[in-house]
């Protein structure tokens, strides 16, 4: 498995990761996934191919007991800090689209937001930001 990854990928293991926290990668987290792909400029330009082969090694490394925190790790290896804040807000929305936050998303946003060492106030200045955009009442 890979030992760097580029900083395209680092997003799209991150989003991976979020997804399928709960075991289950659904259909409102795979379509947020690809809009986030088609409309950030971070992925203008970048091979969908690749970005699926990324997408696959992720979920490949995840399997052994360690392999979230091999992923975590490759990620903040990867990711300048204001990047490292984008790897957070675009977990918190593949979190969000669903509806609903399960216990397992809410520690990994936790893990994520401890490996990539994001400040406090930014974070939640984040998570306020994606709950405001999924508010339905």
């Amino acid at each position: 498995m890979a030992s760097t990854i580029n900083r395209q990928s680092a997003l799209i293991f991150v989003m991976v990761a979020m997804s399928s926290s709960d075991n289950v990668i659904g259909d409102d987290e795979l379509r947020t996934i690809g809009g986030i792909v088609e409309s950030l400029p971070v992925f203008e330009g970048v091979d969908r191919d690749a970005l699926v082969a990324s997408a696959q090694d992720c979920v490949s490394m995840l399997e052994p007991e360690e392999g979230l925190d091999a992923v975590l790790g490759l990620v903040k290896q990867a990711l300048s800090p204001p990047l490292r804040e984008t790897a957070y807000a675009l977990a918190c929305e593949v979190a969000a689209a669903d509806g609903r936050l399960e216990q397992e998303e809410l520690r990994l946003l936790e893990m994520i937001r401890d490996e990539l060492e994001l400040d406090r106030l930014h974070a939640a200045a984040i998570e306020r930001t994606v709950r405001a955009r999924y508010t339905r009442a």
